[in-house]
């Protein structure tokens, strides 16, 4: 009888499981969108959304916590800051599981598991308003530089007149 017994041992040792679901969390938590095989995406799943749950929490107690499993500093900082308010109205569901196919050389169920709405993928969470007054700059460096002087078209002519002057002088001769 299984009573009690939760979860996939996906042919692993404890410690390999453990090791292997928490760098699969990290790399979700970074990179918003991972493809592994099916059933590391659903259990994935279920770790995951537990440490996000625990990130909008953002108690220091919460922050050890999910600590002991995303050893990564940057990324636990995003988890804390970016992500748990980007969640922070929803109850739950926190990622999807969209199923790719077969991978090629065993066969296997393929998954994309990803985050709930995504930043665009051109630029991640902090970086859309720093773009924003990027372009917002640009005209005005634009106006203040004269197009019409450019030292590399000044160049070009100069030298173009240097070649017919040697030819004139072998015709001499």
């Amino acid at each position: 009888m299984k009573h009690r017994v939760v979860g996939r041992r996906l042919d692993r040792t404890t410690e390999h499981r453990t090791a292997m679901l928490r760098n699969m969390a990290t790399s979700l938590f970074r990179h918003e969108r991972i493809v592994t095989t099916t059933p590391k995406a659903k259990e994935l799943k279920r770790f995951a959304e537990k440490l996000v749950t625990m990130a909008k929490r953002g108690s220091p107690h919460a922050r050890r916590i999910v600590h002991r499993d995303i050893r990564d500093v940057e990324v636990l900082n995003k988890l804390f800051d970016g992500l748990a308010e980007r969640f922070k109205a929803r109850p739950g569901g926190y990622t999807r599981l969209v199923k790719v196919g077969r991978r090629a050389g065993d066969n296997a169920d393929m998954s994309v598991i990803e985050l709930l709405d995504r930043a665009p993928a051109g630029a991640p969470e902090g970086e859309e308003k720093s773009a924003q007054k990027a372009k917002a700059e640009k005209p005005a460096k634009a106006e203040k530089a004269p197009k019409d002087e450019k030292p590399a078209k000044a160049e070009k002519p100069a030298k173009a007149e240097k070649k017919p002057a040697k030819k004139k002088a072998e015709k001499a001769e």
